[in-house]
Order: structure tokens, then C-alpha cells, then sequence
């Protein structure tokens, strides 16, 4: 990300979720270094102390701040927003993630963990900042990711009551990462909301997220949980392999936000063979992703669901 330069971000403020490790910390890092003003959240003030650390002595002279947000809890998002007060908010990078826990676990408001951090947290964040993100004219960037293109939306069983399989809640959350991200800018451009939409992927890129997850599994043995979490190392082990390390895999990420040869609308990811790994550029939608009546439907149970509805009246 350092060899590529963007437009200055000096006076700016960034919110990147999920970015006290792994792609969100590179995120952070690769926003920090253009100027802006980024906010670090996580659930765990420790390792935001340790990721703002990191990203000071890789940055020296960064502006930073950590905020605790869990995006796992409609309350967590309320009070973040509420403490945000309406500040400008030039960029948000939705990133937070967790990927298949092997049993089914739930937010503290009930929902499937994966779908209710994954989609409904950043869709609830997104909506609760509208007002800072209108002052900000924001640039908007939510992660996806290359399992969307096998990803379901089950609308009868959105939340998981019924089946549970690990990856295909991920690849459901990821697909719906992607169609809230293109029915926001869809709405905003009909609101005529100065917002700037985009959505983005790492490839196949190492990351913290898999055995993390594994080890969120607190219901099995703890020599159940070590078999789980040496399986999930070795799926890393084949991504650095085959893709590349989450400095590379966040260039997407920050080329939605940055660059001015990103649009409205766009999702971008790397440019090799497969989109796995390389530089970042336009990325090819899933087929999935292009049915307007589906991400509607999304949509309207995401504002049952959270509670939270897009004012666009009151930005105007």
C-alpha cells in the first residue's frame, strides 16, 4: 500500500471496524499513512492500545484513537454512534468480521453471529452514522469477499433457527455484505445523499479470522478446540500459499476509499489470476449479487431485524 499514492487525507477522519488485528490493523495502517485521522475500534481495549501502538511506530506521527465498539450488539453500535455526536466521518471501512464458528453461536441480541456481526452490525453502524457520514461526504467501503460468490440468502431462515452449516452462514454473510453495499449506494444516489459506495475484497489473504473462530467455540473439549484451530492454521497455511499477506490483502480496501479511479458502486479486489492475490483493481460481481428484488428483501429484513432505518430525509 505504501507504493501507491492517493490523495491526501489530512484533515480527515476514518472509522475502520474490526482493527485492532489482522486486515483491519493493515487497513488502519495503510489510512493512517495518507493522513487521516483513523479511529480504531475493537471489542477489546487492550488490543486496541497494542494495535495503536503498532500503528504509531509504523507511522510515526499518526493520529489515532480507539473506541470500543462490538458489532455483535445493537447497544455497543447506539452508544458508538451516540458518542460519535455527529462528527464528519470521511471514511468508514466496514470490516469486522468472524468466519465460521463450528457450532452456532449468537450476538447478544440474538442473531446468528456471523450474519448478525458480519451484515447486521455494519448495516446498523452504517445507518446509526448516517448523519456523520452525510457531513463527511463519506466514502463507504464494505468487505466481502470471494465466498459471496457461493453464498445463499435464505430469507425464511436468515438467522440460522433451522440449519446450521459453518461456511455456508459465512458465505450468506458475505454475499449480504455486498448487496447492503450496493442497495446503499443505489438509495443514497436516489436520495441524493453525497455518499461514495464501494465495496471490496482481500483475496485469498492470511488473517487471524479463521482460528479465531475456532476458538470462539467454548462448548467443546479443549482438545476439540485444538484440533479445530491446527485444521483452520493449515487453511491459512494454504492461503499464504496460494494468496498473499493481509498488508496486500487491505490494498483493496484502501483503493475503494482512496483512490479516484474508484466508483460508486464499484467492488475491487486483487487483479491476479482468480482475484486471490496482486494489486488492487475493479472486481467481478457475482451473479448472486446483481438481483435488485433480492437485496430489497434484504434490505427490509435488516431494518426488522436491527431496528435501524436509513433517515435519508433528515440529510437532505
Amino acid at each position: 500500500m505504501s507504493e501507491t499514492v492517493y490523495p491526501s487525507s489530512q484533515g480527515q477522519t476514518a472509522i475502520v471496524t474490526g482493527a485492532t488485528g489482522g486486515l483491519g490493523l493493515a487497513t488502519s495502517i495503510g489510512l493512517a499513512r495518507n493522513g487521516a485521522e483513523v479511529i480504531v475500534t475493537g471489542r477489546n481495549a487492550e488490543k486496541g492500545r497494542e494495535a495503536l501502538a503498532t500503528i504509531a511506530r509504523t507511522v510515526p506521527g499518526a493520529k489515532l484513537r480507539f473506541e470500543g465498539l462490538d458489532l455483535a450488539s445493537l447497544a455497543s453500535i447506539a452508544r458508538f454512534a451516540e458518542r460519535m455526536n455527529g462528527q464528519p466521518v470521511h471514511v468508514l471501512v466496514n470490516n469486522a468480521g468472524v468466519m465460521a464458528p463450528p457450532q452456532r453461536r449468537s450476538t447478544q441480541d440474538g442473531f446468528e453471529l456471523q450474519f448478525g456481526t458480519n451484515h447486521l452490525g455494519h448495516f446498523a453502524l452504517t445507518g446509526r452514522l448516517l448523519p456523520s457520514l452525510i457531513a463527511g461526504e463519506a466514502r463507504i467501503v464494505t468487505v466481502a469477499s470471494l465466498a459471496a460468490w457461493k453464498g445463499e440468502i435464505p430469507l425464511d431462515d436468515l438467522n440460522a433457527t433451522e440449519s446450521y452449516r459453518r461456511f455456508a452462514r459465512y458465505r450468506q454473510s458475505k454475499l449480504a455484505n455486498l448487496l447492503f453495499s450496493l442497495e446503499l449506494d443505489r438509495r443514497a444516489r436516489a436520495a441524493g445523499a453525497p455518499l461514495h459506495v464501494r465495496a471490496a475484497h482481500p483475496g485469498w489473504s492470511t488473517s487471524s479470522i479463521i482460528t479465531n473462530s475456532a476458538a470462539l467455540d467454548i462448548s467443546r473439549s479443549p482438545a476439540s478446540r485444538a484440533l479445530a484451530m491446527i485444521q483452520d492454521r493449515l487453511g491459512n497455511v494454504l492461503f499464504r500459499l496460494m494468496g498473499q499477506d493481509v498488508t496486500a490483502g487491505a490494498a483493496p480496501f484502501v483503493y475503494a476509499a482512496l483512490s479516484t479511479a474508484a466508483r460508486n458502486g464499484g467492488y475491487y479486489g486483487p487483479q491476479g489470476a482468480g482475484e486471490r492475490r496482486g494489486p488492487p483493481g475493479p472486481a467481478m460481481l457475482p451473479p448472486s449479487a446483481m438481483g435488485l428484488s433480492l437485496a430489497e428483501k434484504l434490505w427490509q429484513a435488516s431494518e426488522n431485524m436491527t431496528g435501524v432505518r436509513f433517515e435519508w430525509e433528515r440529510v437532505r
